[in-house]
């Protein structure tokens, strides 16, 4: 180690992906030693060649791979790990997880394992938010089990309706229910799907709240009593509820609404004992505000606040994770001009955002000031079907919002992606970009289908 820190000699990295590289590029600045754990399909990753050391633990499929703890324990331990940093995905909310690499004597990089318990139950998560005076949409506070329930609650709460997997995440098992008719049809497929993907049925049931904005608060906390918001970011620009488009300060939202919000997700957070680096997540309709869900876990777009504030958010999930107090206290925290943030995806928008995956022949990032590319691609990289279809995430800044996405837009028509069968999601990006609703910060979740509902010249308001 280098000295400057007293955290960990060695920090595993179980994750993939620009975000695997993200993690030890901090590891090097901080002089921890980092080894990335790989599959076959990773083989050649980006990651791989940055990290001291790299281990296989097995082939492309995650659930062999990504998925196997005791895969991504003996790694650990062979290479003289301390701590296992999860990344985000993959197994970065799993209590069990962060509890069998407890009993190995292995710090997990997150919250402790009963915390994520429990927020990651998002119907006892709403019970819990709702105890600590956030404000949620009214809905059931417990998963709804049989069909006279779930017809009595849509009844009591009035549609439209949303039905959610209490285990879900990542956009995944949720419903949105308009007529009182589709409600059973909806409620046995919601379950279906959740006992699927997540291997727990249980659903509940809230209001659907249209239209919408998604703002979301960043928090740290450590272990020492001190938690701390780094401000709100806006990520309504979505496909099948999973985020595009992720920008800080959220445009056009009154500051004392985004003041509300920070100050519910720092007394959340505090309520549950929360440590590390998480965000809570809100929908904001006008003058009502209502509380989602808590991620505890670094998000996929932590640059847009690293931008705004300076903070090395997976720094300060290292220092936490090792016993240390936060490095910045709430008065250090002061935002300055605007970030945003595009997910680069090899996804087709003409195929309702069907993945692409295929080898790259040509990748070349766009560059210029203030702008950021986090990647782990490049020219002859193979982008997996096996995984998440996320390429590059540019980040830019500048001193205002008008700046800031005309400075996006001309970073996005440099980018060079090439392969055969390859799409990206660059054209639509700079659609939305264009959009003279979006660019009036009139726009809701649903931006995304209304421009497909009206393509053309549409108005804002």
């Amino acid at each position: 180690m280098s000295g400057r820190e007293a955290t960990f000699d060695t920090v595993l990295v179980a994750n993939r992906g620009e975000i695997a590289l993200r993690v030890v590029r901090t590891c090097r600045e901080m002089g921890i030693r980092s080894v990335v754990a790989y599959s076959t399909a990773d083989r050649e990753s980006a990651a791989v060649r940055a990290a001291d050391e790299a281990v296989h633990i097995g082939p492309g499929p995650a659930k062999q791979s990504y998925l196997y703890p005791p895969a991504l324990i003996e790694a650990a331990l062979r290479t003289g790990a301390q701590a296992v940093h999860p990344g985000y995905g993959f197994l970065s909310e799993d209590p069990d997880f962060a509890e069998i690499c407890a009993r190995n004597g292995l710090v997990f990089i997150g919250p402790r394992p009963e915390v994520m318990a429990r927020l990651g139950d998002k119907s006892l998560a709403r019970r819990l938010m709702t105890d600590a005076g956030l404000p949620v949409l009214p809905g059931t506070l417990e998963p709804v089990g049989s069909a006279s329930e779930i017809l009595a609650a849509g009844h009591r709460v009035g549609f439209p309706v949303i039905i959610k997997a209490a285990a879900g995440g990542g956009g995944r098992g949720m419903s949105v229910v308009r007529r009182a008719e589709d409600l059973l049809p909806a409620f046995r497929a919601t379950r279906a799907a959740a006992r699927s993907v997540f291997g727990d049925d249980r659903v509940y049931l809230e209001r659907f709240l249209e239209p919408a904005r998604h703002v979301e608060i960043q928090v740290l906390a450590d272990g020492h009593g001190n938690v701390v918001h780094l401000g709100e970011r806006d990520c309504s620009v979505q496909r099948r509820h999973q985020k595009l488009v992720e920008e800080s300060p959220a445009p056009g939202l009154p500051r004392r609404i985004a003041d509300a919000l920070a100050e519910a997700a720092v007394r959340g957070a505090r309520a549950v004992g929360f440590t590390g680096a998480g965000t809570f997540e809100f929908l904001v309709a006008g003058e009502e505000t209502a509380f989602i869900e808590v991620n505890s876990r670094i998000q996929v777009e932590h640059p847009v606040t690293e931008a705004v504030t300076g903070i090395d958010l997976v720094r300060e999930q290292i220092r936490v994770a090792a016993g240390l107090p936060l490095s910045v206290t709430q008065d250090d925290v002061r935002p300055r001009g605007v970030a945003v943030e595009c997910r680069v995806n090899a996804e087709d928008p003409a195929r309702d955002y069907a993945p692409c995956p295929g080898e790259l022949t040509e990748f070349v990032p766009p560059g210029g000031p203030f702008v950021r590319v986090d990647t782990h691609a490049y020219p002859g990289w193979r982008i997996s079907p096996y995984y998440d279809s996320l390429l590059a995430k540019v980040i830019v800044w500048g001193p205002d919002r008008d700046q800031a996405l005309d400075r996006m837009d001309r970073a996005l028509a440099e980018f060079r992606i090439a392969g055969r069968g390859v799409r990206t999601t660059v054209p639509r990006l700079r659609e939305v970009l264009a959009d003279p609703v979006f660019r009036a910060a009139e726009h809701s979740t649903a931006l995304l289908d209304e421009m497909a509902a009206a393509p053309g010249v549409r108005l804002a308001g």
